[in-house]
């Protein structure tokens, strides 16, 4: 073969190794989206599974309303709000522009109603109305939201106001997002309500549509929040559920309508295609028995305080295991959601996570009569 026949050859199998390198698969398989920061994390593990330019400072637009909820979730659980009691909107939650639902001074609506409204139809004025309503002024409230910003290990997150319209200093990245959203699935009624399609406020006159349009175009979504200003452009932190794999997807800036949607619905296809989740026990669900002395009972079952399992690239599913340490024996009294095991769950040998194994419920320990029919019908059966 001469010389002027080999070059074509040799650039042909140049072209074949480059096609075929795990660098050019890598690169297929990432989706092509137009957003200038993105995340997509496992909502088990925290783990990023897929991001660019995570950490960059952001105007996070309405997502801004995800930390309100959450500090509104928390009143509820710290027993400082009820979900029926009445709000009463101000001057400055009436004169909010943007998106809103039209609150008149001294208008009342209930806490649920408000947080709905918020969660549903990204409603500054209830964000203003909720914010007075729970630390007086608006201006403390967003103090609080810094502040759980930083114990959340939000390190790129700066809230001016609790609604998202542009102010200075007013930022996010979709790392902290992310984290938020991780966050805020640990936590009463968010899902709930971000979930929510369409709702009726003031007897069925005014009807909220949800701005988070995955809830119909995705299948498994149910949150969280929606952005929009001029400044932020489109932005979305979605979530959603497939066959026990939750994943959280962060877009920010994305530049043409509707583009948070599509660059969201790529994100997670790439997710949803290349992991999934094995599970071995869901949260709540009974996991494992133990013996108990001097008891109304002689055992009492334990169950998982979250979801046992871990997520895995497709096919590599057998490299999950689970090892469970359970207490052999306790004398009563217990109480309900005591502490009585464990179950690690390993990946690949490596430690992924440890759940607690709770009791069911009381148990008493048994009166003295019991107790004496209890050793004579132990004596008996020997």
């Amino acid at each position: 073969m001469n010389y002027r026949r080999k070059v074509p050859l040799i650039l042909l199998l140049l072209f074949v190794v480059v096609c075929i390198s795990p660098a050019h698969l890598q690169a297929e398989e990432l989706p092509a989206v137009t957003a200038e920061s993105y995340v997509l994390m496992d909502a088990d593990s925290g783990r990023i599974l897929l991001a660019r330019n995570e950490h960059k400072r952001l105007p996070p637009a309405s997502m801004t309303k995800l930390m309100t909820l959450i500090l509104a979730a928390e009143a509820l659980e710290e027993g400082r709000a009820d979900l029926k009691e009445e709000v009463t909107a101000s001057e400055n939650a009436w004169k909010l522009g943007g998106s809103q639902i039209y609150l008149e001074i001294g208008e009342k609506m209930t806490y649920e109603d408000m947080l709905i409204a918020i969660a549903v139809g990204s409603a500054n004025d209830a964000c203003v109305a909720v914010a007075e309503h729970l630390d007086v002024t608006h201006e403390a409230f967003v103090e609080n939201m810094n502040r759980k910003g930083r114990l959340l290990g939000m390190k790129n997150t700066n809230y001016i106001n609790s609604y998202g319209l542009p102010a200075d200093k007013h930022y996010s990245s979709a790392y902290d997002m992310a984290l938020l959203g991780r966050y805020a699935l640990g936590l009463d009624k968010i899902l709930e309500y971000c979930a929510i399609k369409e709702y009726k406020l003031r007897q069925g006159e005014f009807v909220l549509y949800n701005t988070n349009k995955l809830l119909w175009w995705y299948e498994g979504t149910d949150g969280f929040k929606t952005g929009w200003t001029n400044e932020a452009r489109y932005c979305l932190t979605a979530t959603a559920k497939r066959d026990g794999l939750r994943l959280i997807a962060v877009v920010m800036g994305c530049p043409e309508p509707r583009g948070n949607f599509q660059d969201t619905m790529k994100i997670l296809n790439y997710g949803f295609t290349k992991y999934t989740y094995k599970s071995f026990f869901d949260k709540g669900s009974i996991c494992g028995t133990v013996k108990v002395g001097k008891g109304s009972q002689d055992i009492i079952e334990v169950k998982a305080e979250e979801d046992v399992g871990s997520i895995a690239e497709k096919g590599k599913e057998k490299g999950i295991i689970i090892d469970k340490r359970i207490l052999p024996y306790v004398n009563a009294p217990i109480k309900e959601g005591q502490k009585l095991g464990e179950i690690r769950v390993y990946n690949d040998g490596e430690l992924y996570k440890a759940v607690n194994m709770l009791a069911v419920e009381d148990l008493p320990r048994s009166g003295w009569f019991k107790g004496i029919l209890k050793m004579l019908a132990e004596t008996y059966l020997l």
